[in-house]
């Protein structure tokens, strides 16, 4: 399934609860992908970041490439891996300090301390972390789409993916309210110059911070119809065959669909055998019971079923390992 699905996509989202194997998972599909003639892009969104140990190399904030490029059939381009791990702290710090450069050359120089109080301020305020990581993967997208042809993405625990998720549509009718304001603040502006003789400084600088708001609006604007888009557009929950995974997994897949993120499949990562002892066996029993109850609440999406390995997931052949069972 999540094979066939990657194929025919060019955004793929892999998330779920954390430790059920999400970093495997999405680095196995762009394995395979790339092998079949793709250029992949794996981003990680998720603090704890396995990227890099799992390819045996250093990635960070910049595109490195992981794997190929492979032999190319019949003169196409060869298939590659790149990859890139979103840092939280630094993308905010980033983040605010590009903020910081445009309001202190957008505002009059008598408020620069101001400017500066709020912004540090705003450093540990809650949701300036997820707001500065959505902008960056706003440009992962952007750009991956650019320069692949399918992005994947390796996500944080259930519950930050939801919310980040759901913050397009958040912040684009937040700066909508800015724009809206900052009309109202034009008009009185541009009849406070006609009365008052003022020159044209301040009209450039209602224009360019109209301009800032417009382009960030936009920016949230095309993520969200990325994302909700199913033809380009794919979720897939990634779980362990038990309790709280199975119950995580089902209010995840029930949030994406309010939000309009098509859901297009299940991986039951970890599956234990049948025939390895008895331990095993009865806790491959136990698992099945938590399946039914995956299957009550989400038979109507497709499901692949990974079994757990014997050595640990690491480097392009144990990747390969994983892929075969997809």
């Amino acid at each position: 399934m999540l094979l066939d699905l990657a194929a025919r996509r060019r955004v793929l989202f892999l998330g779920g609860k954390g430790g059920v194997g999400k970093t495997s998972l999405a680095s196995a599909t762009a394995l395979a992908q790339a092998r079949a003639g793709r250029r992949v892009l794996v981003v990680s969104t998720d603090p704890a970041h396995n990227l890099g140990h799992l390819w045996q190399r250093a990635v960070g904030d910049d595109v490195v490439r992981l794997a190929g490029p492979f032999d190319a059939a019949h003169g196409a381009r060869g298939g590659v891996v790149d990859g890139v791990e979103i840092d939280p702290a630094r993308t905010a710090a980033a983040h605010l300090a590009a903020v910081r450069r445009t309001l202190h050359r957008l505002t009059p120089e008598h408020l620069s301390r101001e400017v500066d109080r709020h912004l540090d301020l705003a450093r540990d305020a809650p949701g300036t972390h997820e707001a500065a990581v959505l902008e960056r993967i706003a440009t992962a997208v952007e750009d991956g789409l650019a320069d692949h042809d399918l992005v994947v993405f390796d996500t944080a625990p259930s519950g930050h993916t939801a919310r980040l998720l759901a913050l397009p549509e958040t912040m684009g009718a937040w700066t909508d309210g800015l724009l809206r304001r900052r009309e109202r603040s034009e008009r009185l502006g541009a009849a406070a110059r006609v009365l008052g003789g003022q020159g044209e400084a301040e009209a450039r600088r209602d224009s360019e911070i109209r301009h800032v708001l417009t382009e960030r609006r936009d920016r949230f604007a095309r993520l969200r119809e990325v994302i909700t888009d199913a033809d380009r557009t794919a979720f897939v929950a990634v779980l362990a065959a038990e309790r709280l995974p199975v119950l995580e997994t089902i209010e995840l897949c029930r949030q994406l669909e309010e939000l309009g993120v098509p859901v297009g499949g299940l991986v039951v990562n970890k599956r234990s055998p049948a025939d390895a002892g008895d331990l095993l066996a009865a806790r491959r029993a136990q698992e099945a019971a938590h399946l039914r109850t995956l299957r009550d609440a989400l038979g109507h999406l497709p499901a692949d079923e990974v079994p757990l390995l014997a050595d640990d997931v690491v480097g392009a052949a144990a990747l390969e390992r994983v892929a075969a069972h997809l």
